[in-house]
């Protein structure tokens, strides 16, 4: 057997937090010891691990001595206050908040698109990309490798599992009382969610764009390794519980046809081809990606109005692969280094 690690998960009652839980034992992370951690109010509830459970610790009583691994999914202040902290005491923090992602000493990492950034990190953390663009880099990664891609045009079609448990109850309450004939005042959103569409995710920034899109903008160029891309996102909320979709046209540097991009696409890992021109013949939230590990591509085709353009439609479950699979998969390269 080999070496086995001491892995903290802060957020473990969270959505993303169960669900690192989750693929930590599916995966069979060489873990010798787990720790649950959360906040005060969550101490002593019992969080699924494999076939066992684990008690949750209290995050502000925990002593990090000893952590190896640290997954962090508790927003980013939690992140700001005590990633640093374990990462003093010798963790490995992966951190899912967007707390030090633009950092330059911290290195932005999607394991099927920049594994080798992962070991240098001289701060002893690694940032876990947004959802949205962790799904988006996969599928483009391997046109940008071998065309180049100049410029990005995506709308994204965002589930609400990506604002947390409380914007999943939103949606199911609301939804259950305007069946009913009823109102559907919103609490957790600006405005109603169920039935409808929200162009405004995260707060509104001086440009006149929101910070989600934003993101978008500044992650693919730190990830990809190329300040010149340009990006140009919308990014909106829909009326789904789990997985993410985007509508992504790319302009390449160098022609490349859509039989060639598929070829790449199918050939690249973590990816997931399914483009047929027929009734269902292309990937959903619900039917394809939500609870799967893949992203999912379909919809390729060459942009009628550039000669260097291509178009795809991008899913993925923004909790997994979004969020906790990325996690543990960086993790999985931090003990594979030694």
């Amino acid at each position: 057997m080999g070496r086995q690690y001491k892995v903290a998960v802060v957020g473990a009652t969270g959505a993303v937090g169960e669900t690192m839980l989750s693929i930590l034992a599916e995966r069979q992370f060489p873990i010798r010891e787990l720790v649950a951690l959360a906040s005060a109010r969550s101490a002593g509830a019992m969080v699924a691990f494999g076939d066992d459970e684990v008690m949750v610790r209290d995050l502000a009583d925990f002593d990090p001595a000893g952590v190896d691994i640290a997954l962090f999914s508790a927003g980013g202040a939690i992140s700001k206050e005590y990633a640093p902290k374990f990462a003093a005491a010798g963790a490995v923090v992966i951190d899912n908040s967007s707390a030090f992602r633009q950092d330059d000493d911290v290195p932005l990492v999607v394991a099927e698109v920049n594994p080798e950034a992962a070991r240098q990190r001289p701060r002893g953390i690694i940032a876990n990309p947004n959802c949205s663009t962790m799904q988006m880099l996969v599928a483009l990664a391997p046109i940008h490798r071998e065309a180049g891609i100049e410029r990005i045009n995506v709308a994204t079609y965002q589930s609400v599992s990506g604002a947390g448990r409380s914007a999943l109850e939103e949606l199911g309450r609301q939804t259950a009382s305007l069946l009913s004939f009823q109102g559907a005042e919103p609490e957790r959103f600006p405005v109603q969610i169920a039935f409808n569409l929200i162009p405004h995710i995260d707060e509104f920034m001086d440009n006149g764009f929101t910070r989600e899109e934003m993101k978008l903008v500044w992650e693919t160029r730190k990830i990809l390794g190329d300040e010149s891309i340009q990006v140009n996102p919308t990014a909106v909320r829909v009326p789904v519980f789990y997985g993410h979709a985007e509508a992504v046209h790319v302009e390449t540097r160098e022609k490349i046809s859509a039989a060639r991009a598929r070829e790449l696409l199918e050939a690249a890992p973590g990816v997931e081809v399914v483009d047929e021109r027929a009734g269902g013949g292309y990937p959903t939230p619900v039917t394809h990606a939500s609870g799967n590990d893949a992203v999912f591509v379909g919809r390729i085709r060459e942009d009628l109005s550039h000669p260097r353009g291509l178009d795809l439609w991008v899913v993925a479950d923004n909790i997994r692969k979004g969020a906790a699979l990325n996690a543990v998969q960086v993790a999985e390269l931090v003990v594979g280094e030694g």
